[in-house]
């Protein structure tokens, strides 16, 4: 396996949000067994220029323009710096299982978010990552997405990294490999449905178990696939403070690395705001992992999804209100 990176550093200030959402976390939800308004493309790396008064590109051929500024708030967290990932051979990231490839530097983060979306998590998520104009990376569970097209469409929007998670979050070291790769395609397909352009051929497995067949079959699909190097374990509950500090503790001791967090779990929601606040104070740079290309969904399970998702919702158009609905005859 081989992965070149390709670094956009991200001087100065941070890239910012054409997005706010409200930040509420609801009653809490177990785990079921784990580049708004501007910024730098889902898929690509932010560029120079001035700001683009148009919609974030979800596409790795037009990324978003960088602003100089982060609308409210002077000092934010933002992102560094933007790598971009050749998935060819399906490299692994995250030391946890995949040991090839350290580059981050001391003091510097990615930030990762499984299981979702979900309404009032993901969003205030999203928010609070907009408030302090950072990126992450989303590996959504397929039925999930299915579910809530238009907030992971939102995430993409905002400029982060969107990826796959499996469709039903089953344990994929478990099951005959037709199964799995049914699993693995069908996440792809639906996720790729729900945002309503490219995603990222990057895959986490749950529970974080693989198998040597998923990854053979992964790296002739060229995909990425991910571990962690710091869990926080959050889907075991309890309160936002201790999940900060806990993070915070790991952090210290290894002193960088790719943050693994779900973004179904309320207490989760609820500490983002003091994480990345911590993680600014702490001295701490955020990294955003890209693709160099997206994912190539196959065709035989689009149509699968499509047939199976008949009558559900799809991601938002962004298409201005006057070019889809036009008054030909009245007043």
């Amino acid at each position: 396996m081989r992965a070149n990176l390709k670094t956009t550093l991200i001087a100065g200030a941070a890239l910012c949000s054409l997005l706010a959402f409200s930040a509420a976390a609801s009653a809490e939800d177990a785990k079921p067994a784990v580049p708004a308004p501007t910024g730098p493309s889902s898929m690509g790396p932010a560029s120079t220029g001035p700001a683009s008064a148009g919609p974030a590109s979800m596409g790795p051929a037009s990324p978003a323009a960088k602003l100089t500024e982060c609308p409210g708030n002077p000092n934010p967290l933002g992102v560094a710096r933007v790598v971009e990932i050749d998935t060819t051979g399906g490299p692994g990231f995250g030391f946890q299982h995949y040991k090839s490839y350290d580059f981050l530097n001391p003091k510097e983060v990615v930030l990762t978010f499984d299981d979702g979306p979900l309404p009032n998590r993901t969003t205030a998520i999203l928010a609070a990552l907009n408030a302090e104009c950072t990126r992450a990376i989303f590996f959504s569970v397929g039925k999930v997405a299915a579910g809530y097209p238009e907030i992971l469409h939102d995430v993409a929007k905002s400029g982060n990294t969107v990826a796959a998670h499996t469709m039903l979050h089953k344990d994929l070291s478990k099951m005959p490999f037709d199964q799995a790769k049914d699993e693995i395609e069908k996440s792809f397909s639906v996720v790729h449905r729900a945002v309503g352009g490219p995603t990222a051929p990057f895959f986490r497995f749950p529970f974080l178990r693989d198998s040597p067949e998923t990854l053979k079959y992964l790296a002739s699909r060229n995909v990425a696939v991910f571990s962690t190097d710091i869990d926080s374990f959050d889907f075991k509950g309890g309160k936002p403070d201790k999940l900060v500090k806990h993070i915070m503790t790991l952090l210290e001791k290894r002193g960088k690395g790719i943050i693994l967090m779900h973004d179904i779990q309320p207490h989760t929601a609820a500490a983002m705001p003091e994480l990345l606040k911590q993680l600014k104070a702490g001295g701490y740079k955020v990294v955003q992992m890209t693709a160099k290309a997206p994912i190539q969904t196959l065709p035989e399970y689009d149509e699968l999804i499509n047939k199976d998702m008949q009558g559900m919702p799809t991601a938002l158009s962004d298409r201005p209100l006057n070019s889809v609905v036009k008054t030909i005859s009245g007043q």
